[in-house]
C-alpha cells in the first residue's frame, strides 16, 4: 500500500480514537518513513528537518493566546458581549433571539472572511473575539459544531474566490504560477470564474449546517462557561488602550509581515499602559501561552508529518498510479486526482503547500486527457482546497477550536473536524467534478 495513504488514515484513525494528535502525526510520520523504505534514521531526520517549519506558527500563536488574555481584561470584547446580553434578557422572545442568532453567525462569516484579506490576520482573531461571545451563543442554544462551520467557510471560502491578501497569494502567486511552470498558458482572467463553481459547494455545504445539521439547540455546562464570563466593570480607560494595543498589534504585523511581532507589540502596551496594574503579567501571559500551546504543538509535529511526506517520494507514485486505474475515462480522471488532492491536503494540512506538490504531475496529465485550462485549474485549485477544512493538523480547524474550546466543552476532532470535514470536503469534491467536466 502507499505509504501515504497508510499514514493518512491512520493519522485520522488515531484522532478519532480520541489519541492525541500529535501523538497521531508523529506515529502516522514513523509508519510512513517505514514504509515507504526511508529506514528509522531517515524518517527521524525528515521529521525533525520540518519541524522548524512549524516553529514560527506556534510561536505566533503562542503570542497571540498571551494577547487575547490580556484583551479579555480589557472590557473590550466584553463591552460587546454585555450589550448584546442585554437586549437579549431585556427583550427575551423568539423573534429577537432569532434576530440576534442571524446577526451572530453573519458577523462571525464576515470577521473570518476579512481576517483574509481587509485585516489579514487570518486565524488570530478567533482566540481574541470568539471566547466573550461564548455567553451569547450559551443564551442562543447555539450549537458550537455550527460555529465552527461558519468560522471554516470563512476562512477557506475567502482565499478561493477573493484575489486579495490571502486569496491573491493563493489564486495568483501560487495557484497561477504552478500551473504555468508546469506548461499550462493561464492567465489571472481565468483563474477566479473556474473557481465560483467549487465555491458554490463550500455554500451549499455552509446552508445546509446552518439550516439542517444544527439548527435544533445545543446545551453546554453553564458553570464550565461562567469560568470566561465578560468583567462586570468595563472602565473607558481601558477600552481605549485595547483599541490602541489592536491597531498597534496590526499595524506592526502588516509592516513586518509577521504575527509573532505583531502580538509582541500588542501585549507591551497592555502591560506598559498600566492596563493589566491589577493582575500579573507574567500570569495573564501564562495563561494565555497555555490556552495557545496545544495548537502550537500540533502545528510543529504538522510540519514534521508533512516533511516526511514529501520526503517518502510516495506522492508521486501515488498520482503515477491513477493511470492504471482510469484508463480512458476523464470522468474517472478528474474524481482520482480530486480525491488524492484531498488525501495529501488532510495530511499535510495546508493548501497552499499542496499546489505546488501536485501541480508538476496533475498538468501533464489532464492536459493529457484533453481537459481545457479552465477545467484544468479547477482541477488543482479544488484538489489544492480539499482536505483544508477537515483536517487535524489544518489552520482552518485548529483556528476555530481554539475560540470554541476554551472552556473544554469543544472537541477538536467530533467537534471541529468531523463536522467541516462532511460539509465542505464532499461538496467541493462533488462541485470540484462538475467544473472541472463542464468547463
Amino acid at each position: 500500500m502507499n505509504s501515504i495513504i497508510f499514514a493518512v488514515g491512520l493519522m485520522l484513525l488515531l484522532s478519532l480514537m480520541r489519541v492525541n494528535v500529535v501523538i497521531a502525526l508523529t506515529l502516522s510520520a514513523l509508519i510512513a518513513g517505514l514504509l515507504s523504505g526511508m529506514g528509522l534514521n531517515g524518517t527521524v531526520e525528515a521529521f525533525n528537518a520540518g519541524l522548524g517549519n512549524g516553529a514560527e506558527v506556534a510561536l505566533s500563536y503562542a503570542l497571540l493566546g498571551a494577547f487575547a488574555a490580556a484583551l479579555s481584561y480589557s472590557g473590550l470584547t466584553s463591552l460587546l458581549t454585555k450589550s448584546i446580553l442585554t437586549k437579549l434578557n431585556h427583550q427575551r422572545n423568539h423573534k429577537n433571539t432569532n434576530i440576534v442568532r442571524w446577526a451572530l453567525l453573519s458577523f462571525i462569516v464576515v470577521a473570518a472572511v476579512s481576517s483574509g484579506n481587509i485585516i489579514p490576520i487570518h486565524i488570530a482573531f478567533i482566540p481574541i473575539l470568539i471566547p466573550p461571545l461564548l455567553h451569547i451563543m450559551e443564551k442562543l442554544s447555539l450549537d458550537r459544531r455550527l460555529v465552527a462551520c461558519v468560522l471554516t467557510f470563512g476562512l477557506v471560502i475567502n482565499y478561493i474566490t477573493i484575489p486579495i491578501g490571502f486569496g491573491g497569494i493563493y489564486l495568483n502567486e501560487i495557484l497561477l504560477k504552478s500551473l504555468n511552470v508546469n506548461g499550462l498558458n493561464a492567465n489571472a482572467a481565468q483563474v477566479l470564474p473556474a473557481m465560483l463553481i467549487p465555491a458554490v459547494g463550500m455554500l451549499i455545504g455552509l446552508f445546509i449546517a446552518v439550516f439542517i445539521s444544527y439548527r435544533k439547540p445545543r446545551e453546554y455546562n453553564q458553570a464550565l462557561t461562567l469560568s470566561v464570563e465578560p468583567e462586570e466593570n468595563i472602565h473607558p480607560r481601558k477600552i481605549i488602550i485595547a483599541l490602541i494595543a489592536i491597531s498597534s498589534a496590526l499595524l506592526v504585523q502588516l509592516l513586518s509581515q509577521s504575527m509573532i511581532f505583531g502580538a509582541l507589540a500588542g501585549f507591551i502596551i497592555f502591560s506598559f499602559s498600566g492596563a493589566l496594574k491589577n493582575t500579573q503579567d507574567h500570569n495573564i501571559f501564562d495563561t494565555g501561552v497555555r490556552m495557545m500551546a496545544n495548537i502550537g504543538f500540533i502545528m510543529i509535529a504538522a510540519a514534521g508529518f508533512a516533511s516526511v511526506l514529501k520526503s517518502t517520494g510516495d506522492i508521486n507514485s501515488l498520482v503515477n498510479s491513477l493511470g492504471v486505474i482510469i484508463g480512458d475515462s476523464k470522468g474517472l480522471a478528474a474524481f482520482f486526482m480530486l480525491l488524492v488532492g484531498l488525501i495529501i491536503t488532510m495530511g499535510i494540512g495546508s493548501s497552499f503547500s499542496t499546489v505546488p506538490i501536485i501541480a508538476a504531475i496533475y498538468v501533464p496529465l489532464a492536459l493529457s486527457f484533453g481537459f481545457s485550462t479552465p477545467a484544468i485549474i479547477a482541477l488543482i485549485g479544488t484538489a489544492g482546497a480539499l482536505g483544508d477544512a477537515g483536517s487535524p493538523a489544518s489552520d482552518s480547524t485548529l483556528g476555530p477550536t481554539s475560540g470554541l474550546n476554551i472552556d473544554g466543552q469543544h472537541d477538536h476532532i467530533r467537534d471541529s473536524v468531523i463536522p467541516t470535514f462532511i460539509h465542505y470536503n464532499l461538496p467541493l469534491l462533488l462541485f470540484g467534478w462538475f467544473a472541472v467536466m463542464s468547463l
